[in-house]
């Protein structure tokens, strides 16, 4: 079996190939399930597939009916049928983030019908449809609410993992400045909303931005360390998994998959 700690080899058509048939397994597996209606794609996974490379993960909709969606977004055993899963985590109401043993990574969402009528996602396209002929796009209108109640430590925990992953996938693709938001900005924002869980009551903290005052409310923090700037993601990211691996209990196959980012040369374009 493959080790999904491994180094890919970052072949491009080789890595464009597995996902492209991680999608069909996910079809395939989509289509035993009787309330699934559609799997769209997004980004390069959607109509930007001339963009998908050997850094690209899965980013797709499963669109179901409304006494379908609590099971297929609860059960991932679906997403495993497709390939063997070695981490996942409820990343919003609607989706999760999943890491395949090989290494293919997968953001997805689950959304009825109605709900994805409050959908603005110009990159999305048809990858199966129970009803051929249907054409999805035409529901899509506004964004959907993000007033959730996910503000916990393992939420936050997650997503600054998953956030690091991404972003060093990206540094060594040569997109710094893409790579330095998910290291540098959507990772440090959520150590810092870690470490604004254990604040006492009574601390100065806006609540609208959890990055506003950081230096006074959060001054034990290596606020330098984490953000060292546009030429430094690698060395931000080894100070924020270092913060996360003491300060909480990550996972331990994110950890070493960003380790193995860390640590493997790069031999990417």
């Amino acid at each position: 079996m493959t080790d999904p700690l491994a180094p890919r080899g970052w072949q491009r058509d080789a890595w464009i190939d597995t996902l492209h048939r991680r999608l069909e397994a996910l079809v395939t597996s989509l289509k035993q399930q009787p309330g699934a209606l559609a799997l769209l794609g997004l980004g390069s996974t959607g109509l930007h597939g001339d963009r998908m490379d050997e850094y690209s993960d899965l980013d797709f909709f499963v669109i179901v009916q409304e006494d379908a969606q609590e099971d297929l977004l609860r059960s991932t055993d679906w997403v495993r049928a497709a390939a063997p899963v070695v981490y996942d985590f409820e990343n919003s109401p609607h989706g999760r983030k999943v890491l395949f043993q090989d290494g293919v990574f997968a953001e997805y969402a689950v959304f009825t019908e109605r709900e994805l009528g409050a959908v603005a996602e110009p990159s999305m396209r048809v990858i199966w449809s129970r009803d051929p002929a249907r054409d999805w796009s035409e529901v899509r209108a506004g964004p959907v609410p993000r007033s959730w109640g996910h503000d916990r430590e393992d939420f936050h925990l997650n997503e600054a993992l998953t956030n690091l992953y991404v972003g060093l996938l990206r540094d060594r693709r040569g997109e710094r400045l893409s790579a330095l938001r998910f290291i540098q900005v959507y990772a440090v924002d959520r150590v810092l909303a870690m470490q604004a869980l254990w604040e006492a009551p009574g601390t100065t903290r806006d609540p609208f931005g959890v990055e506003r005052r950081a230096e006074e409310w959060a001054g034990e923090m290596p606020l330098a360390s984490f953000c060292p700037g546009y030429e430094h993601n690698v060395v931000a990211a080894r100070a924020l998994l270092e913060w996360l691996v003491t300060h909480g209990t990550p996972s331990p196959v994110m950890v070493e998959a960003v380790q193995a980012l860390l640590t493997e040369p790069d031999t990417g374009g």
